[in-house]
C-alpha cells in the first residue's frame, strides 16, 4: 500500500460494464522524502477506484496489483489501483 494524493478525477465516455458505479481518481503517490519534507507527491500518478468518497487533495492509502481487485471478489474487475483508506493524519518517526 502506498500513501498517494488525490490530484484529480477521471471522467469517461464509455465505461465497461464491471466499472459501472466506480469513481476513478487520480492519485500522485508520496516518498519517504515527500512526506518528511512536508513536499507535495512527486510520483508517477496512477489512477485508482474508489468507493470511499475521496476528494481532490485527500491522501488515501491505494493498494496496487492483485489486492486492489480482491475488494470485488467474487466479482471481476478491471482494476489495477484500489483507494483502501482515507488518511486523516500522517506521522512519521525516525529511524533510530
Amino acid at each position: 500500500m502506498r500513501i498517494c494524493e488525490i490530484i484529480g478525477n477521471v471522467t469517461l465516455a464509455r465505461v465497461h460494464p464491471a466499472l459501472a458505479g466506480l469513481r476513478l481518481l487520480v492519485a500522485a503517490p508520496f516518498n519517504a522524502a515527500d512526506l518528511q519534507a512536508g513536499r507535495p507527491a512527486s510520483g508517477e500518478e496512477l489512477v485508482v477506484a474508489d468507493e470511499l468518497g475521496a476528494g481532490v487533495g485527500s491522501r488515501v492509502g491505494a493498494s496496487e496489483g492483485r489486492e486492489a481487485a480482491m475488494p470485488f471478489r467474487p466479482e471481476r474487475k478491471p482494476v489495477d489501483a484500489y483507494c483502501a483508506c482515507i488518511l486523516d493524519h500522517v506521522q512519521l518517526t525516525p529511524n533510530p
